[in-house]
This record gives structure tokens, C-alpha cells and sequence, in this order.
């Protein structure tokens, strides 16, 4: 009798002593999450400029967004940008991971110079760099005409300006590689030999064991470059000056949120379209997650 309640003050003390460990962390979920989070998703019923109290409207901000051509601009910027930005950059990626796989001397430097871009991230001063290498008289440009090639104002024409910005996103292809490379060292040996016994070529084995084998990773870095460039903003608003221009078509969705909730002090709006852009990564993870089924292989 006595052990079972020496047994039960025990465990009510090490539950208790858990509780106080994970106090801080639910401390910060509650404060710096979940709050802000319920504050937001109310704030997007309602109307509110901060310097008056926020004035309920119901959904009239959520309406509002079907009539606003700017709204309709920002996702279709944003989707152009993802839909040329992702697969380019995870190409790029698979192809430098596989060539550091083939032992080439001085790997490890290689990796870690073709990395960096990754390190820097999206950055204000990669940004600016990229303004100014893009710039009608830009370092591009410069290289150009020494081949007697003369370049466009690439920031500047609206027929290019997302372009670049779809240039920066894969030249940053260091943390897929990375991903990539690992996935590509766990695939094992005796399969390509194997396959080469049995007169499989290079893109053979490419096609049949080493796409196959590497679906996880690939399913792992689509929707994490997803999400990343759904949420791009930095370089969008440092080669635009923060309008999204020329002509917005460098107006990413977060620019535009940006510019609704601290030009305009639309924050009622803002958090709406906030709403709707979490509601979009959510919808599009939930769509690749159903969809992995018919392409991704995991082994057993």
C-alpha cells in the first residue's frame, strides 16, 4: 500500500516536473502563435486603419477580394513565379547534386562554394546585388555588349523583370542540392551494377532506379520550395523599390500584403488576404500529400 502511493507521488511529481520543462515552449505557442493567429483571423473580419478601434464587417474584406484586380495580379504573379521558379530550381539542384556525386576531386570545396548562395537567403543585399548585375547598365549588360549584344533594362521591362527574380530563386539551389546529394548516396550500389550487368545505359538507370529511388526527397523539396516561394518577399520588394513594378508584374502576394497593411493601413485586409495565402499553402501541401500516392515510392 505504502509503495503504490510513494509510486503515485512520483509519477504526479515527474508529471509535474514535465509540465515545467514544456512551460516555456507552451508559453511561446500561446504568446507568439496561437495568439497573434486568433488576433489575425479576427482582425480579417473587420475593418481597421490602427489608429481607430477595429470596426466588425463580417466578410466584407474576403468579398472585397474578388472584385480587387491587384488581388488577382498578385496570385497570378505568384503562381508564375512558383510554376517557373520550383521546377527550374530542383532541376538545377538534382543535376550539380549528381555530378558532386561522381567523386570529383575537391568535392568538398565544390560543395560548399555551389552552397553558399543558399547560406546568404533571400537577403537584402543579394537582392540589391541583383538589382544592380540586372540594371540597364548592370554587370549583365556590360558583359553583353562586349559581344556586341545589346541587353534589355531587365528590372526595368515588364516583359523581363520577373524573369530575374526567377534567376535568383535557382541560383539559390544549394539546400535542395544538399537534400538531393543525401538522397542520392542512400540509393545502394548494387542496384547500378546490376542494372549495367544487364546492359542498362546511364539514362536507364537514371529513369529506373535512380528517379524512382529519390521520389521521397524530390517529394520532400517540392513542397518545402513551395511553400518557399509562396512566401517570397524580400527580393521582390528590393528590385521593385517595394512597388512591385514595372507595371506590377513583380507583385508577389506577400509585396501586396505588404503594401495593403503598411502603406495603406488596410490591416483588416491584410490580415484577410493573410488568411487567404495561408489557406493557399495549406490547400496546395494538402494536394501533394493526397497526390504522392501515385508517384512516390517508399521502400518497405
Amino acid at each position: 500500500m505504502r509503495a503504490g502511493v510513494l509510486g503515485s507521488r512520483r509519477r504526479y511529481r515527474d508529471t509535474w516536473a514535465a509540465y515545467g520543462f514544456l512551460a516555456p515552449w507552451l508559453a511561446g505557442l500561446l504568446v507568439l502563435t496561437l495568439g497573434p493567429l486568433a488576433a489575425s483571423l479576427y482582425l480579417s473580419f473587420t475593418q481597421f486603419d490602427l489608429l481607430d478601434p477595429p470596426e466588425w464587417i463580417g466578410l466584407e474584406n474576403y468579398r472585397q477580394m474578388a472584385t480587387d484586380p491587384r488581388f488577382w495580379k498578385a496570385l497570378r504573379v505568384s503562381f508564375t513565379y512558383v510554376v517557373l521558379a520550383v521546377p527550374l530550381k530542383l532541376l538545377a539542384a538534382l543535376g550539380l547534386a549528381m555530378l558532386l556525386k561522381q567523386g570529383l576531386r575537391l568535392a568538398v570545396l565544390y560543395r560548399a562554394l555551389l552552397y553558399l548562395p543558399s547560406l546568404l537567403g533571400a537577403s537584402v543585399a543579394v537582392a540589391l546585388l541583383w538589382q544592380r548585375v540586372f540594371a540597364g547598365d548592370g554587370l549583365l549588360n556590360h558583359v553583353l555588349a562586349a559581344f556586341g549584344i545589346t541587353g534589355a533594362s531587365w528590372i526595368s521591362d515588364p516583359r523581363y523583370a520577373l524573369d530575374t527574380l526567377v534567376v535568383l530563386a535557382v541560383w539559390q539551389f544549394g539546400s535542395p542540392m544538399i537534400v538531393f546529394l543525401a538522397g542520392l548516396q542512400q540509393i545502394p550500389r548494387d542496384l547500378y551494377e546490376a542494372a549495367g550487368l544487364d546492359g542498362a545505359g546511364a539514362f536507364r538507370q537514371f529513369r529506373r532506379i535512380t528517379l524512382p529511388m529519390l521520389t521521397p526527397v524530390i517529394f520532400f523539396n517540392l513542397i518545402f520550395q513551395t511553400i518557399e516561394a509562396l512566401k517570397a518577399f524580400t527580393q521582390a520588394y528590393v528590385v521593385s523599390s517595394g512597388t512591385g513594378g514595372p507595371t506590377d508584374s513583380t507583385l508577389f502576394f506577400t509585396l501586396y500584403l505588404y503594401q495593403e497593411a503598411f502603406a495603406h493601413f488596410h490591416m483588416g485586409y491584410a490580415s484577410a488576404l493573410a488568411w487567404v495565402l495561408m489557406s493557399i499553402i495549406g490547400g496546395l501541401t494538402a494536394v501533394m500529400f493526397a497526390a504522392q500516392r501515385y508517384w512516390v515510392h517508399y521502400d518497405e
